[in-house]
């Protein structure tokens, strides 16, 4: 039911009339306006009653009274928890830049204009991890802090009623480059894990640690979180074997072990942090030590260029490729959960299949041969 009062009011010296507009709907709150015409008000009511017969006002209600930092506070209270664990230090970092720069808007101010903005500041501003020669986030990585706020404002849209839209799925995502699949050649390999083993940073000697993280991802063909997040009880010893838990896919993954990093694992224990279950901490043991910033320094170090941590999977991958490894052998190495993304080495298995065909046929056809 809706009604509109005339009253009077005064306005410094004038008295004047304005119109109150009221709606009512049973078991919702009571929603009021008030305008200085009969014609506006009359309109308010108009745009809003259908909304709130329908249930739909309850939505805007609760945006105006709720702020982007405590949709974000409750979600990672709540649902950051049910990620797997390789996701929390990603999505707090980029949670706390949104929360930075707009988090005490309300809701109802979160609109695609204000993130079209935020989205320009991602790639123009300083990144406090640069990599790769450049100062500011890449493409890509812009896409992730969006995709990221993008999950938040959906779970605050679809279970907490706190939107009515998502207003970042009207922004669009930046193009991203397609990245070209680079691996090491042995020559490279080799300075790699020199400059590993010489590795010091601000005076102190953390050569160790630097060449066991990358001899492992040059030996399993791992992601970077998967090593990162690696315990002493993911390390099978007796049988030399990694277990990689709750990976990208969502699946855990055994990996053997090399000799040479079975011997460097050893040492490494011995000089353990007690403090943490992690191999890569902290001397507090506290937090997990950032390996990105260290592999880019060692590489300026050992004059490789144009090389992500990434990169150094494609190198066990293609390697495997030409030294007789069929597609199936990369995929139960690294993980990849379809064939179809292992299909990017097929070229490089292409001379193998060609020596094991002309074996085959040479055999079938010996017989005949000799009619």
């Amino acid at each position: 039911m809706a009604t509109i009062q005339e009253r009077t009011k005064k306005k410094g010296d004038k008295t004047i009339t304005v119109y109150k507009a009221c709606i009512r709907v049973k078991g919702y709150p009571t929603k009021t306006a008030t305008f200085e015409k009969k014609t506006a008000a009359q309109r308010w009511i108009a745009q809003n009653e259908p909304a709130m017969k329908e249930g739909r006002h309850i939505t805007d209600y609760e945006a105006k009274k709720h702020t982007l930092n405590e949709l974000i506070d409750r979600y990672i209270r709540i649902e950051l928890p049910k990620r797997k664990a390789a996701d929390h230090q990603k999505y707090k970092m980029q949670l706390e830049w949104w929360k930075k720069h707009i988090g005490k808007y309300l809701l109802t101010k979160i609109t695609p204009a204000l993130l079209s903005e935020c989205k320009e500041k991602l790639i123009t501003e300083e990144s406090p991890k640069p990599k790769g020669g450049r100062k500011t986030r890449s493409e890509a990585t812009a896409n992730r802090y969006m995709a990221c706020l993008s999950v938040v404002l959906s779970t605050g849209m679809k279970e907490w009623g706190w939107l009515e839209e998502n207003p970042m799925l009207k922004v669009r995502k930046f193009t991203e480059k397609a990245n070209q699949d680079r691996y090491l050649m042995p020559d490279e390999i080799k300075r790699l894990l020199a400059a590993c083993m010489t590795f010091n940073l601000k005076g102190e000697c953390y050569h160790q640690e630097t060449y066991l993280f990358v001899l492992i991802a040059l030996s399993t063909g791992a992601r970077y979180s998967e090593i990162h997040n690696l315990t002493w009880k993911n390390i099978n010893f007796h049988n030399k074997q990694f277990a990689f838990i709750a990976t990208k896919n969502g699946e855990n993954r055994g990996v053997p072990m090399t000799e040479t990093v079975y011997k460097k694992l050893k040492d490494f224990q011995k000089v353990r942090n007690i403090n943490s279950d992690y191999l890569f901490t902290t001397k507090d043991g506290k937090k997990l030590i950032d390996m990105r910033v260290r592999f880019y320094k060692v590489l300026e170090c050992a004059e490789i260029k144009n090389c992500r941590f990434h990169d150094l999977r494609h190198t066990v991958a293609s390697h495997i490729a030409m030294n007789g490894g069929s597609l199936l052998d990369i995929a139960e190495v690294t993980g990849h959960k379809t064939m179809q993304m292992v299909k990017r080495y097929a070229h490089l298995t292409h001379k193998h299949t060609a020596q094991l065909l002309e074996n085959t046929t040479d055999k079938m056809f010996s017989e005949v041969k000799n009619i």
